[in-house]
């Protein structure tokens, strides 16, 4: 038998669902409001999520300024910002 506590439950589940949703595809689709992804700017164990090669997700990179890697940073500013090996980028580097 249906109580009213399991409908309010799943409505209350639907709702959560339905408020979830937008910020899961948001994050999935790799775009976060007012960021973008800037390669070759992240320190050691610094990184965002799905870096480069050898590396599973975010905190993962084992060394400074790859250019394979990548890290969040404030749309606008990534090929400003200065490393030891260049500015950051846009687009991975090809090593």
């Amino acid at each position: 038998m249906i109580t009213k506590t399991d409908i309010t439950a799943a409505t209350l589940a639907a709702a959560l669902a339905l408020l979830a949703g937008p910020l899961a595809a948001q994050e999935m689709g790799g775009e976060k409001a007012g960021k973008e992804k800037c390669y070759g700017v992240s320190l050691k164990g610094q990184n965002d999520c799905a870096a480069g090669a050898g590396t599973s997700c975010a905190g993962t990179s084992k060394v400074d300024y790859d250019g394979t890697i990548w890290k969040y940073v404030p749309k606008g500013t990534c090929e400003t910002m200065k490393t030891p090996n260049g500015t950051g980028s846009l687009k991975p580097s090809k090593s």
